[in-house]
């Protein structure tokens, strides 16, 4: 186990244009892989776990390393420094590595750990929201399972094939993956892949999709020949997964605010062979008010906080600020007064988020059935689900019927 230069080289640099230039990581992950081509697969797993994981536990790396945003290349290394000493890796007789305190790093990690802010790597406005919101043993657990690398969980798209057959395409080309319980079109990857270079990929047989994620179009209840609309569609992963149980027949609006994110869904749409699918960008309250009352199902997958997916994305853990959290309650309140009257009487709506406050679900809920047009609607169910519990995304949705 020894550390390659060009890779650690290519890890401090990404982590630069992530702390220091704003971008995130994903994209920058992205970028990094594409460097040398030379790079096998245990090299680019090296580079982009090593990111995902000094962005995870930014917080506590930097204290343990006794460095200050903004990080200049010293203070990025010494943040390496610490990742590899703690990973056990033995530190190489690189100029910028001279002089590495090991006892120290390992003491101060000790030491740090008992605050739990520290320890799990978050903002203390964060940690006190969760305190607030969800009560401290709770969100002691939730914010742990947070902490852990997300698995790649994929969804069998049925317009294409099945999952049995899907399973049986990828073990060919050695990608082991296993069945879910409960979830009729999931499968676990058991070890990570680059998936999206498979011809299975390309020929539309499945996406990438959390597990709970996957809960919400079947949630909605949908059947072939409706009219649904999905309001927040973006990139549309929930849209696919629609238009899939509807298989095909009936219609299905996808809208959003932009533009650009309606054209990456018309992409995967073509790839998944989802044909029934409708666009529409709502550039004024024209494109709301023309579907008053004309759908039989409505997915409002509500702009969020993200608190639930932040294994997935772990450097929104610095780039979320309260304020925002705060505007998009806001956001929610609107989006659910204004899009519910696309519900016909008798058909129904989904709230869904990525999050797991309290106050970004069952209490947007709560409040929005006192008002004028959601006192018009009936409350069936909710589910509220804890990384922590399922191991996967935190989620939240909740199904209400318009009253006929």
């Amino acid at each position: 186990m020894r550390l390659h230069r060009n890779l650690v080289y290519t890890t401090i640099d990404s982590l630069n244009a992530i702390f220091n230039e704003g971008e995130y990581a994903d994209k920058v992950v992205a970028r990094a892989l594409k460097k040398d081509k030379r790079w096998g697969s245990s090299d680019r797993k090296f580079v982009a776990e090593t990111i995902y994981e000094i962005v995870r536990w930014k917080r506590l790396y930097a204290e343990i390393a006794e460095v200050k945003e903004p990080y200049d290349r010293d203070n990025l290394w010494r943040m390496f420094a610490v990742w590899a000493v703690l990973r056990g890796y033995p530190i190489p007789d690189w100029r910028q590595l001279e002089g590495t305190p090991e006892r120290k790093i390992k003491g101060r990690f000790d030491e740090l750990s008992k605050v739990r802010a520290l320890k799990e790597s978050i903002p203390d406005w964060m940690d006190e929201l969760g305190v607030k919101e969800l009560g401290e043993k709770v969100w002691a657990k939730e914010i742990t399972a947070q902490n852990q690398p997300a698995k790649v969980i994929l969804r069998t798209n049925t317009l294409k094939g099945t999952k049995e057959s899907l399973r049986n395409t990828l073990m060919d080309l050695n990608i082991e993956t296993e069945y879910l319980k409960d979830q009729p079109e999931a499968l676990v990857l058991k070890e990570r892949a680059n998936v999206f270079l498979t011809d299975a990929f390309k020929q539309g047989l499945f996406e990438v999709q959390d597990a709970n994620s996957q809960l919400v179009a079947g949630f909605l209840d949908v059947k072939p020949g409706m009219r649904v609309v999905d309001t927040c569609a973006g990139a549309g992963g929930k849209t696919l997964h629609i238009a899939s149980l509807m298989e095909n027949k009936g219609q299905l609006i996808a809208m959003d605010l932009y533009e650009s994110k309606l054209k990456q869904l018309k992409l995967r749409a073509k790839r998944n062979g989802a044909f029934n699918i409708e666009y529409r960008i709502i550039d004024t309250t024209k494109v709301i008010k023309k579907l008053h009352e004309k759908a039989d199902r409505v997915l409002i997958d509500a702009p969020c906080s993200g608190l639930g997916v932040l294994k997935r994305n772990p450097d929104s853990k610095w780039k979320l600020q309260p304020e925002f959290i705060d505007n998009i309650r806001k956001v929610q309140s609107e989006v659910l007064e204004s899009y519910s009257k696309i519900v016909k009487p008798g058909g129904k709506l989904v709230y869904a988020t990525c999050s797991v406050l309290p106050s970004e679900n069952q209490e947007q809920v709560e409040k929005f059935l006192k008002t004028e047009i959601g006192k018009q609607f009936t409350f069936i169910k909710d589910r509220k689900i804890l990384a922590s519990e399922s191991g996967f995304d935190g989620f939240y949705m909740a199904l209400l019927e318009r009253k006929i």
